[in-house]
């Protein structure tokens, strides 16, 4: 089991075979249960309308999963198949179509409002108003979104092709490379790389955070005892 604690927000974590599943229900309540006494003790109260549970399996095992559902008291909590977790949102076979869904339709909203002001903001102004007010929304937890299908990739990156031609007025039939060269944009597959990379540097150089150094120290510990030639190397890919 694993639990994650924010400051109005916990989440816990178990996994079982399919043919535990019913004593996992189990354990799950008695966990909420036990959460739910010790707030009541300390004169708090655990919401349980916004109490969520999520089964994460993939699509072909969905009908091994139990029809019952965690209890916390009375109240029986219904499963959902997505969740949002830190402005991420997972669905229950991490597909990740819900969040870059939901991402692109909130970007191209953004756009929408920029382009009405677009004739009366220079460009350089209006450049800057992208940056800050586009961009960000790509580049959010993009992490999560390596190695997922092209399909799903290119619909981020229709949002910066999109913001690009806002900047300079091109139209759609024009080729799109030469402004993201100009503004020297990363396409969004290279900024998701980027991302990655880096936060893999700073894990293996310690300047990253404790719980994220410590998974590559578990890997490294690994990789010492199977003795390979790479071992003495920071690659992680030989």
């Amino acid at each position: 089991m694993t639990h994650t604690v924010y400051a109005n927000d916990t989440q816990i974590y178990i996994s079982c075979s399919r043919s535990h599943v019913d004593t996992f229900l189990s354990a799950v309540t008695r966990c909420v249960n036990a959460v739910a006494a010790w707030m009541q003790s300390n004169l708090l109260r655990l919401n349980s309308d916004k109490t969520e549970f999520m089964w994460c399996t993939t699509v072909h095992r969905q009908h091994c999963l139990s029809i019952s559902c965690p209890a916390i008291g009375s109240f029986s909590v219904t499963p959902t198949t997505m969740v949002r977790d830190l402005g991420v949102y997972i669905e229950s076979n991490f597909s990740m179509r819900g969040h870059i869904r939901r991402t692109v339709s909130c970007r191209f909203a953004v756009l929408r409002k920029l382009r009405t002001i677009r004739r009366q903001i220079p460009t350089a102004v209006f450049q800057l108003l992208i940056v800050a007010l586009v961009l960000p929304g790509l580049d959010y937890c993009n992490r999560v979104l390596h190695g997922l299908p092209a399909y799903l990739i290119r619909r981020l990156q229709s949002v910066q092709n999109a913001a690009a031609r806002l900047i300079f007025r091109i139209r759609r039939s024009e080729h799109i490379t030469p402004a993201l060269i100009s503004l020297h944009w990363l396409r969004v597959p290279e900024r998701i790389s980027f991302k990655l990379a880096v936060v893999t540097y700073r894990s293996i150089h310690g300047t990253a955070p404790r719980y994220l150094q410590s998974c590559f120290t578990r890997v490294a510990d690994m990789t010492s005892r199977q003795r390979l030639r790479s071992s003495s190397s920071h690659h992680l890919a030989v």
